[in-house]
């Protein structure tokens, strides 16, 4: 008997939803689908997505492609074009049992060909719960989903619709069970993780579910946190920042550029004293912590000098993991509309920016060398710091444990064990 195939795509967030519709898949009796969970945040996401249907199509030929996740829900009509695609499934429906049940070999009916309701019709998050991801050392739990913000270069929204947040309890009884089950380590994620509980009863903040799961699930090891939005970090947040030990040490800010007239043009919601207030002030709480950032270059209108300030912003805000994003315009979006940087341009700032981030994190990885760290096992010789940073072991290690690990030196960006 052959069994569902899943390719995914994008963020952690794809990854859990990935797990998820296994389990849906399994439910439903699914025995033969090759599933694509796309993602739409830029125009070459598209076309990876694209490419490996075309890639799976050749390797399991005659058996049914769906195509799902963002890119599926924003743009339907790319993909109900391609003759390798059976089904094209939105957002919401993909987290649906009746969506995998069309696809057992016993359902009697018609299929449509194109399943996406008006995902800023969907009021509720999904909250299930799923085992981790195979041998994964750390396990991702969704605790919110879509946002109500509407950046200028953004098309997310358009594909997970407004922010909507799993209730508290529900979210402790996920993280509960995945430490009952043997993990060490869980990632709260989310489209806007900071707007977690706007929508819920009183109005609960993210610092309040992130107490919360520290004092009701003892046996979790390490709680890690997505990416946040700084300027809605809340004090209960910084609180745990502070006093919970368990909450790790990293941070990984949606901060975009350093220019104001740039965040502005964004539509974001802080000024670039924000962003260095932020840094400063997590730092001042918990001395070690270490911050990550989602960087554009290149958005439209940029000059050279804007540009530096962005640049300028790595050092100001001690940041020490970056993820670069060269501008991609995203049809239908206000940014796309906006005067363009030449391509050129785009490249040659993005590859200024990456070579920043590279230095950033070779500095803080030295820092390291003759430091003793608690490592999470990953696989037999790879580990994670409580910093995200990767070290390589010198013998084999039980996948999940975690080990204390003398740190002797640098393998190019990772760190090496003694």
């Amino acid at each position: 008997m052959t069994a569902p195939v899943f390719s995914s795509f994008g963020c952690r967030l794809n990854l859990w939803e990935t797990e998820a519709m296994k389990g849906l898949a399994e439910r439903a009796g699914v025995r033969d689908a090759v599933v694509v969970n796309t993602c739409a945040v830029t125009a070459e996401a598209v076309r990876k997505a694209k490419q490996e249907i075309r890639r799976l199509a050749r390797e399991h030929p005659g058996r049914p492609l769906v195509v799902t996740g963002c890119a599926a829900q924003t743009e339907p009509e790319t993909f109900a074009a391609m003759p390798e695609v059976s089904l094209v499934l939105g957002n919401a429906d993909k987290m649906r049992p009746e969506s995998w049940a069309r696809l057992a070999p016993d359902f009697v009916g018609e299929t449509e060909r194109v399943v996406v309701d008006d995902i800023m019709a969907v009021r509720e998050t999904a909250h299930h719960l799923i085992d981790g991801f195979g041998s994964r050392s750390r396990a991702y739990v969704q605790v919110q989903n879509g946002c109500d913000h509407r950046c200028t270069f953004c098309i997310i929204p358009f594909g997970r619709g407004n922010a909507r947040s799993v209730p508290a309890g529900a979210a402790v009884e996920q993280v509960a069970r995945l430490a009952d089950r043997g993990f060490r380590e869980v990632v709260l994620s989310g489209v806007d993780l900071t707007a977690w509980g706007a929508d819920l009863p009183g109005r609960p903040r993210l610092g309040d579910l992130v107490l919360s799961i520290l004092r009701r699930v003892p046996a979790l090891d390490r709680l890690r946190l997505s990416s946040i939005d700084g300027i809605e970090a809340d004090p209960r947040l910084l609180e745990a920042l502070a006093t919970e030990p368990r909450l790790m040490p990293h941070l990984h800010l949606s901060l975009q550029a350093g220019h104001d007239l740039i965040l502005k043009r964004m539509k974001r919601r802080h000024l670039r004293a924000d962003a260095i207030r932020f840094c400063e002030e997590a730092r001042r709480l918990r001395p070690d912590v270490v911050f990550g950032a989602d960087l554009i270059a290149g958005f439209p209108t940029e000059t050279e000098e804007m540009f530096r300030a962005s640049l300028d912003l790595v050092e100001e805000c001690g940041l020490t993991w970056l993820h670069v994003f060269p501008f991609s315009p995203r049809p239908g979006t206000p940014a796309a509309r906006m005067p363009p940087v030449p391509p050129a341009a785009i490249r040659e700032r993005a590859a200024r920016l990456r070579e920043a981030g590279r230095q950033a994190a070779l500095r803080h990885l030295a820092a390291q060398v003759g430091r003793t760290h608690s490592v999470l096992v990953e696989t037999p010789r790879l580990g994670r710091t409580p910093h995200f940073a990767e070290v390589a072991l010198t013998s084999d290690a039980p996948v999940g444990a975690l080990i204390e690990a003398r740190i002797a030196g640098l393998d190019g960006l990772r760190l090496r064990a003694a």
